[in-house]
């Protein structure tokens, strides 16, 4: 099997052999990619394309693929229903991952159903109105 991850994220893969035991994860074998992902483009999985949008906030090189003509994605720890990713691991920005999620995620459309990397479902729709760190109620 082959890794592709965006290239911001290679310092983060370099250094999770160090940091994998603070958090409870021991046997780690580190790796390197094989390929990178760009933002703008496209993976082929099976028969379908995935967009490719560039999320950071949670990782310094977070992605969210997006398939166009199911209104789905798959979010990974950008946007969980009612709350976001966690930003305080290496490589973590709050504010940009809030940025991200308004310019890149709202921007889908409403019934854009996002499987988050943890939790139920949402969609772009519910969070824009009821997410307390990105929705209509959140403090600007």
């Amino acid at each position: 099997m082959k890794l592709g991850i965006h290239q911001k994220e290679v310092p983060v893969l370099k250094s999770v052999e160090v940091y994998a035991p603070n958090y409870g994860f021991v046997g780690y074998e580190s790796a390197e990619a094989d390929y990178f992902l760009e933002e703008g483009k496209s993976i082929q999985v099976g028969n379908e394309n995935l967009s490719i949008l560039f999320v950071p906030g949670h990782s310094p090189g977070h992605l969210v693929f997006y398939h166009e003509d199911s209104h789905r994605a798959i979010g990974g720890d950008t946007l969980f229903r009612g709350s976001i990713g966690r930003t305080d691991l290496p490589g973590g920005n709050h504010d940009l991952l809030l940025h991200k999620i308004k310019s890149e995620l709202f921007t889908l459309p409403e019934d854009t159903i996002v499987y988050p990397g943890h939790g139920p479902e949402t969609t772009i729709g519910f969070e824009k109105l009821n997410n307390p760190f990105v929705g209509k109620s959140a403090i600007s």
